[in-house]
């Protein structure tokens, strides 16, 4: 058995770091952090981490804040030599900057990657990167898991007739249809064009879902224009109900108004990013027995792959 691991959190994952520390077994460890009146922050370790594994919990959504404040407590963890250093990154940000697709614009997840990594991180544990190929980027392990294995138990027990599930724009039809095949239900894609950002000037429905009960899926809803469009499109075309599962709440500007006013029965996300809202229709599952139980295999040096759903 591996001596004894300890678990830190930055502030903006304190709640879950909390309980992820609490189902591995121990409790976190005492970090301080120093705040400055111009806004600069220093974290401090206020116990000895000299050659031990550590476990530094921190999603990095906006804003920036809470990345660079992963980035010092790995530089601060590498500079007290500790022996394995894993950033436990439940919401890895600026994925949708995994490539260039015009032109003068930076491959922003390739960055994070590299900063991460120089600031002291020996491994990454994270859950549904926005693509799969944003790995990669990483010359150090990672540990890329999918909330397939919290969504799935949840949607069995629904127990649906006719299911359907659908993909709210091309980029998922790989998600949705592993999605399919383990729960034995058809697949519909919707097909979008973007103005802008965050704008959608076009939609269309691939496939039927006349009588069906569809999911639609996806690793992210921020916004939640997409997934509401899709929603109502989805319900125009016939089915008789449509949820949404979502691994990462970003919830940002209206979208729980919008979530409020489609045609979504219900929006399933994780805790993977503290959620600013509450509202009827978001049901929030726990990341925190997964992530519990991939550190502890991690430290220990077993297999994750039976973790591994679809």
């Amino acid at each position: 058995m591996a001596p004894s691991a300890k678990i830190f959190a930055c502030t903006q994952s304190q709640e879950v770091a909390r309980k992820i520390a609490s189902a591995y077994g121990t409790k976190l460890g005492k970090v301080n952090f120093y705040r400055y009146s111009d806004g600069e922050f220093q974290p401090s370790f206020e116990e000895s981490i000299r050659g031990t594994r550590i476990f530094i919990i921190g999603s990095t959504h906006p804003p920036a804040e809470n990345l660079m404040e992963m980035l010092l407590m790995l530089d601060a963890a590498k500079r007290a030599s500790a022996r394995h250093i894993t950033a436990v990154i439940p919401y890895f940000s600026w994925a949708r900057q995994d490539r260039k697709d015009k032109p003068r614009v930076p491959i922003g997840a390739k960055m994070i990657a590299k900063l991460l990594e120089t600031a002291g991180a020996t491994r990454i544990i994270t859950m549904d990167l926005h693509a799969d190929q944003i790995q990669g980027f990483f010359e150090k392990p990672v540990d890329h898991l999918y909330a397939s294995a919290i969504f799935l138990p949840y949607l069995q027990q629904l127990n649906l007739a006719n299911l359907t599930i659908a993909s709210p724009d091309m980029g998922g039809s790989k998600r949705a249809h592993s999605y399919a095949k383990y729960l034995k239900g058809d697949v519909v894609i919707c097909y979008k064009e973007r103005a802008n950002a965050n704008q959608i000037s076009y939609m269309e429905l691939i496939g039927k879902v006349n009588s069906k009960n569809v999911i639609l899926v996806d690793d992210m809803v921020d916004t939640a224009n997409t997934i509401c469009k899709a929603a109502d499109l989805i319900i125009e075309k016939g089915a008789d109900t449509v949820r949404a599962i979502a691994t990462h709440a970003v919830l940002s500007g209206n979208a729980v108004k919008n979530i409020s006013q489609s045609k979504l029965t219900e929006l399933i996300v994780t805790d993977s990013i503290p959620l600013k809202e509450k509202h009827p229709k978001i049901k929030v599952l726990s990341c925190v027995e997964l992530m519990a139980e991939i550190m502890s295999h991690v430290h220990n040096n077993q297999s994750i792959s039976s973790k591994f759903i679809i």
